[in-house]
């Protein structure tokens, strides 16, 4: 069954007060993908009445009023995506496109979604219940954060909305937790992975520099922001507060990972795999077809690229699902009307990281002084291919199923680390699962740039590349691979950008596609490069905060861009100072008209709803 959404649903039900209504800022899918829909079947799963309202209108209350006031609480999430990430490109200008929209136009969601949400509960319902808030929004500005749309240090989300508690990270033991304190009349103040104001710091937590101090100082910023990091580990983890103006944000330790045999109940949770009919009926749904029959093999990252916030939002700790539950799943698929038998995706922020553990990191938490696998594996990580080789190999013979894809990031440079069966993965993968492309995602080529980046040196990608073509020769294929790059990344002035431009023309031989213009969000290493022109990273105390380049112009950003994007031209190496800039690999204007521009803005919808 779907989660209510309208006043005819409750009355069928026999249901006179919902004890949760949650508010997003995505079009309601019945998918263990969305979390908000996955929160709801999980809350119902333990006795509890649930309803959700979707990209409500912000001008009035005909759509928030429309399944009452919650006994308990309201829980609002702005989507799977930042909104402000959602509704703008890299250089600042209003997106077009929204796949989780019905009709697929961006003209649901509001900017700062999670603080317009909460201030349209505050104006229509006058009674005060409880508001939480979370989903990646609220986990990845839970501090004082570097807001790039407005250029300033943001307080807290939590400070700025005036809801009630903030649950960060995956979100289902605390807000079980919250709920039931709720429900008893409980104090909930103590329950991990939440945040919320106190007029009193807390005895025994961490001290962080001030709001104030550190939106002023970027040093006091850095230091703020590097015990933040270094504390997001739930087995090591300590407490934090931060002052901020006359009140203190109270951080509590992150939950504890869940067990196996918890995410398993969790993702046994019976789902529609589909739209709900009444946002259906408003238009067709793009991200739909993408989602409905996807498959989350596990959850956390420990890739840690300096870009990304998959580390801070999941964990570096990898929790994968049991072989059969994911097994039952797919079969469950194969019971459903819409299912033609092909899987779109199986995998997680990582494809290729599922059931990969270090037995360190289990018992102490995840290192605070080096990566896990950059610049180079781990030893104490078990790099290993053969349980996911197993698991799709058992999917395939699920009856019913003809083709399962892999639609999540590949790390190629593990691939080459797994010398038992990192072959052998690539194998399976080129022989079964893509569609005439595999996506690789290096994102530069210049030493310096990766290091900034957390990413492999440019000689994982050169092997890989000669992997990828000597095993589809033994298979007999024509199969070609996809790059993601960014441009104006931290560290990529003209000359590290011409640099990745030669590459492409010599390695890669067409102009790619996808190409993203770095976009600083909260909580990211990236960002707090591109704030503070400081050469901060996870795990590099060689990276000690000398000054590096940051690209701040949006028009010499569109032109890294362009550049990159310029048709390929076969370079003439005879001659020595080859400078690649004929006449014909100049810049294409087309890449920036108005069509290029939607199909760009879904590329980059599509890349990033896989990062979050």
């Amino acid at each position: 069954m779907f989660v209510p959404t309208t006043p005819q649903e409750l009355k069928e039900l026999g249901i006179k007060q919902l004890d949760v209504i949650f508010i997003t800022g995505d079009v309601y899918i019945d998918v263990s993908n969305d979390g908000t829909a996955l929160l709801s079947k999980y809350l119902m799963s333990k006795g509890y009445t649930v309803g959700i309202i979707s990209q409500p209108s912000i001008e009035s209350d005909v759509d928030i009023s429309r399944l009452g006031e919650p006994r308990l609480y309201w829980g609002i999430s702005a989507g799977v995506v930042d909104s402000m990430v959602a509704n703008y490109t890299s250089l600042n200008k209003p997106r077009r496109d929204d796949d989780l929209t019905p009709g697929g136009i961006n003209n649901k969601r509001p900017d700062r979604a999670v603080v317009q949400y909460t201030n349209l509960i505050k104006r229509y319902y006058k009674s005060r219940k409880p508001i939480v808030i979370g989903g990646i929004e609220a986990s990845l500005r839970r501090i004082a954060h570097y807001d790039y749309w407005t250029d300033t240090i943001k307080r807290s989300v939590l400070s700025d909305s005036k809801a009630d508690a903030l649950i960060y990270g995956m979100a289902e033991k605390a807000l079980l937790e919250y709920t039931q304190a709720i429900e008893n009349g409980e104090d909930f103040r103590d329950i991990r992975g939440l945040c919320y104001m106190s007029n009193e710091p807390k005895e025994g937590f961490i001290e962080l520099p001030e709001y104030q101090e550190a939106k002023t100082d970027k040093d006091a910023f850095t230091r703020m922001f590097n015990t933040f990091y270094k504390n997001f580990d739930p087995v090591s983890a300590k407490g934090m507060y931060q002052k901020t103006d006359s009140r203190y944000l109270i951080h509590n330790p992150p939950q504890m990972h869940l067990t196996q045999k918890e995410i398993d109940e969790i993702y046994s949770l019976k789902f529609e795999h589909d739209a709900h009919p009444y946002y259906k009926a408003m238009g067709k749904i793009p991200a739909l077809e993408t989602v409905r029959f996807s498959i989350t093999t596990h959850r956390g990252c420990f890739g840690e690229c300096s870009f990304c916030a998959i580390a801070v939002h999941q964990g570096r700790r990898i929790i994968s699902r049991s072989k059969e539950n994911i097994i039952e799943e797919v079969c469950t698929f194969t019971k459903n009307k819409h299912f033609k038998g092909n899987i779109s995706d199986i995998g997680g922020a990582t494809a290729n990281m599922y059931d990969m553990s270090c037995e360190k990191q289990c018992k102490l938490g995840a290192c605070t002084n080096k990566s896990c696998v950059s610049p180079n594996a781990c030893k104490g990580m078990n790099i290993s291919h053969k349980p996911v080789i197993e698991l799709l190999r058992d999917v395939r013979k699920v009856p019913g199923v003809k083709r399962i894809f892999i639609g999540s990031g590949i790390r190629y440079d593990m691939i080459l680390a797994d010398k038992q069966h990192g072959d052998e993965y690539l194998r399976d993968v080129l022989a079964h699962h893509i569609s005439g492309q595999m996506k690789i995602a290096p994102e530069h080529i210049n030493a310096n740039v990766l290091r900034l980046m957390n990413k492999p040196d440019n000689t994982k990608l050169s092997d890989f590349i000669a992997k990828f073509k000597q095993i589809n020769k033994e298979l007999d294929k024509k199969q070609f691979l996809t790059y993601y790059f960014i441009a104006a990344a931290p560290g990529s002035s003209d000359k590290e950008n011409n640099e990745l431009k030669a590459f492409i023309d010599k390695e890669i031989q067409f102009a790619p596609e996808q190409i993203q213009i770095f976009t600083p969000t909260p909580c990211t290493y990236s960002t707090l490069q591109y704030y503070t022109g400081k050469s901060h990273c996870a795990g590099k105390s060689d990276l000690d905060g000398t000054d590096v380049f940051v690209e701040k112009k949006n028009s010499l950003k569109a032109k890294q861009k362009e550049i990159l994007q310029a048709k390929h031209v076969k370079p003439d190496y005879s001659q020595k100072d080859s400078k690649h800039t004929t006449s014909k690999n100049k810049p294409n204007k087309h890449n920036h008209n108005k069509n290029n521009n939607s199909k760009d803005n879904r590329n980059e919808n599509r890349h990033r709803r896989r990062k979050f």
